[in-house]
């Protein structure tokens, strides 16, 4: 198992290069395809290269909290204390390796079956755009829905409620739920890539980006470069963080990445009321 440890981080650093230089690409997949199995590679460098962006994504914001720096661009005045900070490390940590890993490596079969690879060629970017673009689209239609069925008043009692501890959201609350909502709304997310069957690569860009949506969304900060001031439709810290504050019975804004889906179901009337009193 530490050897498997070992090999995840090696992995996790070597796809992080990628991005820092594209024209490595190339040769980093062929060593990482030649010198770890491709159930290395899907679940273990998986495992450990999400681990490493949620929490290096996440834990500046709780220095942010900390410390006061930023406060102006806070959404709320509130904060968490540090021990509240603390429990949701350390129930982001037996979730993670009591139901995420598990859940990765019982996903292995069915990726494989489906048709992921992460053999050569690598896909073009054309087509790993064109099918980040499509796991945006249905993971935002089906979390939708997972969302507001979890607003249902047993769900969110017995279930749902968990997330909603911190009505003052931080990065690290993205993630910080009932173990059966991790199930029941991670489906959403890998809905897309076991329909298409993609190259790893593409599922490791997918997830990079699902994550860090995610804590951006839960930040509890609004800054002039939040991706909601330049992306049309993009939810946001300011979105979500509304979503955190009210009652379950009314707080709509349940879209994930993009907002649509409330916008057409009319669920985020109060947040476009409050926005718009703001503004005048």
């Amino acid at each position: 198992m530490d050897s498997l440890v070992q090999s995840g981080w090696q992995i996790s650093s070597y796809f992080l290069c990628l991005f820092l230089e594209p024209d490595w690409t190339w040769v980093l997949m062929m060593y990482l395809v030649t010198h770890y199995s491709d159930f290395q590679l899907a679940c273990i460098g998986s495992f450990i290269l999400h681990e490493s962006v949620f929490f290096l994504s996440g834990l500046p914001f709780i220095y942010l909290e900390r410390t006061g720096f930023l406060s102006s661009y806070k959404i709320q005045t509130k904060s968490n204390t540090p021990e509240a900070q603390g429990k949701c490390i350390a129930r982001l940590l037996l979730y993670h390796f009591c139901v995420n890993l598990p859940l990765m490596l019982a996903s292995y079969p069915v990726f494989k079956f489906m048709g992921m690879q992460s053999s050569f060629p690598l896909p073009s970017w054309k087509v790993v755009s064109s099918q980040i673009v499509f796991y945006f689209i249905i993971e935002d239609f089906v979390f939708y829905w997972g969302h507001r069925i979890l607003h249902t008043k047993w769900l969110y009692k017995n279930v749902h409620s968990v997330h909603h501890e911190y009505a003052t959201p931080f990065g690290l609350t993205s993630e910080y739920a009932h173990p059966a909502e991790i199930l029941f709304l991670g489906f959403a997310t890998i809905i897309g890539p076991a329909l298409t069957g993609p190259h790893l690569i593409t599922l490791w860009l997918w997830m990079m980006l699902r994550v860090i949506e995610t804590v951006e969304a839960h930040c509890g900060y609004h800054f002039p470069w939040s991706p909601s001031n330049f992306l049309p439709l993009y939810g946001g810290a300011d979105f979500h963080d509304y979503h955190h504050r009210l009652l379950y019975t009314k707080s709509g804004n349940y879209s994930s990445t993009f907002v649509y889906m409330d916008w057409i179901f009319g669920t985020d009337k109060g947040y476009r009321k409050l926005k718009a009193l703001k503004e005048t």
